[in-house]
């Protein structure tokens, strides 16, 4: 896909992945839109873009971790009044402790999973402005296998906590729903697929501090990619015309995969979707 002037919303564009998938998708001419917490990284990563000749991006302050913070993202995005040709979900964290947000649910799943659902539903009359040929990916994770399912009696993990299940948990959500997402969408031209960047070495975990965050880096490290190694996939679901026609798929190194059988449980996608359009408070529109 020729990205000349194409408008690109991605979220978590300041770091890791995000960051060098947002710098490859500026320099091949798109408009970006970054939606972070952090207005100095923003601003450091529009003033790098600009110096490499791309176009000079918008920014939206957004904490996924709030709710009515995603709602006015959404609503400033859609004040640029311009169609969304591609929505990056990139964002993501992963807890080594149980934290709750301002709107009572356990962090990691709000992040991960109802943060991007609201700001994909908020964003969708522009996705569809776009249409076709408009694309939505989520930045999911093998982590999916971490879990057999979504352990629908604990969704907030308050019986208990424990990182890597309940980070896997939010993953599976990804996938979850983005097969959901799929099937609303079909024939209407916008496309929705996610992947799994591989382990990339990024500051993710590390905002608990701790013995834990630490270790589990240290252990990790000799098998951690480079950020720039990891954002192909991303990078790839946005632009490659070999993935047009495709939708509700998962990907790993610019390959489609299946992912495992719990993440293929329509029934569980649906419960899922209900649960969480109740837990934000938005219905996607028919």
């Amino acid at each position: 896909m020729d990205l000349s002037n194409k408008h690109v919303v991605i979220t978590g564009p300041t770091s890791g992945i995000g960051l060098s998938a947002a710098r490859e998708l500026a320099g091949r001419g798109a408009q970006l839109t970054l939606l972070c917490r952090n207005p100095d990284k923003a601003n450091a990563l529009a003033e790098g873009i600009v110096a490499d000749g791309g176009h000079a991006p918008d920014q939206v302050p957004m904490d996924m971790s709030r709710l009515d913070s995603v709602r006015a993202a959404g609503a400033a995005v859609l004040e640029l009044g311009r169609p969304v040709d591609v929505l990056l979900n990139n964002a993501g964290l992963i807890n080594t402790r149980r934290v709750e947000t301002e709107d009572g649910f356990e962090e990691t799943l709000a992040v991960n999973h109802f943060a991007p659902f609201l700001l994909t539903g908020l964003l969708l009359p522009a996705i569809l402005d776009a249409a076709p040929g408009a694309r939505i990916v989520n930045v999911a994770s093998d982590a999916h296998s971490f879990v057999k399912g979504m352990d629908f009696d604990d969704m907030q993990a308050q019986q208990r906590y424990k990182t890597f299940p309940v980070y896997g948990r939010s993953k599976l959500a990804n996938i979850l729903f983005t097969r959901s997402l799929a099937a609303r969408l079909q024939g209407r031209g916008v496309t929705v697929n996610c992947l799994h960047p591989g382990a990339v070495s990024t500051n993710i975990g590390k905002q608990n501090g701790g013995l834990t965050a630490d270790v589990i880096h240290w252990l990790l490290k000799p098998f951690f990619r480079n950020a720039d190694k990891g954002a192909e996939t991303s990078v790839y679901l946005c632009t490659s015309d070999e993935v047009a026609n495709i939708s509700g798929a998962y990907f790993q190194d610019c390959k489609r995969i299946p992912a495992k059988p719990w993440a293929e449980d329509d029934a569980a996608a649906q419960r899922l979707w209900e649960y969480t359009e109740e837990c934000v408070g938005f219905r996607y529109p028919e």
